[in-house]
């Protein structure tokens, strides 16, 4: 199989789908893999570093969509892209495609096989290729919330770990999952006073057993969410459903009941957000202001660290990639059930409920095309 490597185009992205390593490791398979020019430089991989391990470098995306049977990328393809595409043309990424009505239908129109990081799960529930980048972007929210509680950055002028005789800032975690576990690590080392909320009640006991004594759970309910919003400085959104739109867990009327110059960092803006004003923003321009609480909502927040992002998802990704390789499409969805779960459109039939779901779009079962 020929595995196209093209340059991420989203603003601010300089993540890349595949590390060098990775293109030896398919080549050691018998697979062809072409890199678009600098796609890798951004996370500190030079062209000559693909060459050496046996890559084909082109110079423009056109080629490299002309020609592979596979594209691998980290973000969605944007408008630039959807014309690209190529029927039955696997496209492995992430595609949040609940949250993104246009992307959907451009995407079915492309009849191209959709294989989505975020929707791929193992037997157990985990999320294999979402889990890295949400360690990422749960840590980052903590720091990114600390500096925009700097009266520099708009927020309340607040160390989050505060000093001796200085109370420390309270964070709240909507969702005990990877994103919340990992903000409340952090969160708690700096010495932040941290809340998760959640409603699986075993995961909360487990979080209880594991987390530092500066850490308490609480169920999650309209009731609790306003209680612990109206006296948090920092709210980190990491609520996930997988495949699915976000639940908004915080209303614009409850918005009303926070501090002003407090910080939402909404983890989960990718899928719509778990926070009613939230919108999706950029490394550029990260943050905005309603009610007096500040806003970031990043949707890429791992792109701002592309040398660690890169490496922790491509490590989880390779072996993925060579698994469809070398069985193509649609052998892989007969023999591989988490990968099975990862396609969401195929030939223009969506072929993941959720997605369907969120845009009245008929479902289309997988196994019925296979």
């Amino acid at each position: 199989m020929i595995i196209g490597i093209p340059k991420e185009i989203k603003a601010n992205e300089n993540r890349v789908s595949l590390i060098p390593v990775g293109v030896e490791l398919l080549r050691n398979h018998g697979h062809e893999v072409l890199v678009e020019v600098q796609a890798g430089v951004g996370s500190g991989f030079a062209d000559e570093d693909y060459a050496r391990a046996g890559a084909k470098i082109l110079e423009s995306p056109g080629e490299i969509y002309d020609r592979a049977d596979m594209i691998m990328k980290v973000k969605e393809p944007l408008p630039a892209e959807y014309g690209l595409i190529r029927e039955n043309q696997i496209v492995f990424t992430y595609f949040h495609f609940a949250a993104a009505k246009e992307l959907t239908q451009n995407i079915i129109e492309s009849k191209c096989v959709a294989i989505a990081y975020e929707t791929v799960q193992e037997s157990s529930g985990n999320l294999p290729l979402l889990v890295p980048m949400s360690e990422v972007a749960g840590r980052m929210a903590i720091q990114e919330g600390a500096r925009y509680l700097e009266k520099l950055h708009g927020g309340k002028g607040i160390l989050l770990g505060g000093v001796p005789g200085v109370e420390p800032a309270s964070v709240v975690i909507l969702g005990g999952g990877i994103v919340g576990t990992n903000a409340a690590k952090i969160a708690a080392g700096l010495g932040a006073r941290v809340s998760i909320l959640d409603i699986d009640l075993e995961r909360m006991r487990y979080l209880d057993d594991v987390m530092a004594k500066n850490v308490v759970t609480i169920m999650s309910n309209p009731e609790n969410i306003r209680n612990a919003i109206s006296n948090a400085d920092l709210v980190v959104g990491a609520v996930l459903i997988p495949g699915a739109k976000a639940p908004s867990l915080i209303t614009r009327d409850m918005l009303k009941l926070m501090k002003k110059g407090s910080v939402i960092v909404d983890v989960a803006v990718d899928q719509g957000g778990c926070v009613e004003t939230i919108k999706p923003t950029t490394h550029e321009n990260p943050t905005y202001e309603i009610e007096g609480v500040v806003h970031y909502g990043v949707a890429n927040m791992p792109g701002g660290v592309p040398m660690t992002s890169t490496k922790a998802l491509t490590n989880a990704t390779i072996p993925y990639a060579i698994e469809i390789a070398n069985a193509g499409f649609p052998r892989i969805a007969q023999i591989n059930e988490p990968i099975a779960k990862g396609v969401n459109i195929v030939n223009g039939k969506v072929t993941y409920k959720s997605v369907a779901d969120a845009f009245d779009l008929p479902y289309i079962p997988l196994e019925t095309l296979l």
